[in-house]
């Protein structure tokens, strides 16, 4: 069967999102609020599966209820504040859904937290908080040397994959982008189109990952565009790229602009 991708809004900017085949069957992806969830399913949606990528409460409040109410199988990161978890995962391995015929590879990408997981598959990814539109997590426990290996990881998957991050941060992510790389005019059309969308009150995401290869300087460290602004902005050149990655994400923690 045919399978549709739906982004449930939650709180102020979360997406929990739900891959759902005709028959209302669906993996749900982060439930950090059970309403959205619930609501969804007086419509029709059953959730068989979660996938959980790390412990925030934004990404897992809502878990034990949806376990409770639909019997959904929960796979999550071996962190015990994660409490409600049937399967724990961790880097390489597979998680399958047999209701919906699917497998998911799992890939640790420590940096926002430190047993942050992702899982990709299917033409999609869900990062949770890894990695954003135009941007990236903040580091809550993580080192920046680990977040960019996180991150050079994603950067090697296959481009054509469904960014589905867990955030609708894309339009302050973009001027923070614009910044960081000024001259990028594959950018500044990402940027335009998504204040189309925005402007209609539709997501800007999922995205598909070589649009994130080309305008997100948080995947561009080695871009000698990147490297100018940084230089300019710190009064010096960076020692390497560990450092590139630290300033832009520390430049990035304190931008107003």
């Amino acid at each position: 069967m045919p399978l549709q991708l739906h982004a449930l809004p939650a709180f102020k900017d979360n997406y929990i999102w739900v891959l759902a085949d005709e028959a209302g069957r669906a993996l749900v992806v982060d439930p950090g609020d059970a309403a959205p969830v619930v609501a969804a399913a007086r419509q029709g949606l059953r959730p068989v599966a979660v996938l959980v990528t790390h412990h925030h409460p934004d990404h897992i409040g809502g878990l034990a209820e949806v376990r409770e109410r639909f019997g959904a199988v929960v796979h999550a990161p071996a962190d015990p504040r994660i409490e409600t978890a049937d399967h724990r995962v961790g880097d390489g391995d597979r998680v399958e859904v047999p209701e919906l015929g699917l497998g998911f590879e799992v890939l640790h990408t420590p940096g926002h937290t430190l047993s942050h997981i992702v899982f990709h598959g299917h033409g999609h990814l869900f990062c949770g908080d890894t990695l954003f539109s135009m941007g990236c997590g903040r580091l809550f426990e993580g080192t920046p040397a680990q977040m960019l290996g996180s991150l050079d990881r994603l950067a090697r998957l296959d481009p054509d994959l469904a960014v589905c991050c867990a955030h609708e941060y894309t339009l302050d992510n973009g001027r923070f982008a614009r910044a960081a790389e000024p001259d990028n005019p594959v950018r500044d059309r990402r940027i335009a189109q998504v204040q189309a969308l925005r402007r209609d009150g539709r997501a800007s995401l999922p995205v598909p990952l070589a649009s994130e290869l080309a305008c997100n300087p948080f995947l561009r460290v080695d871009q000698p565009g990147v490297r100018a602004a940084l230089a300019r902005h710190c009064g010096r050149p960076m020692r390497d790229r560990d450092d590139a990655f630290a300033q832009l994400r520390a430049w990035k923690d304190g931008f107003g602009g």
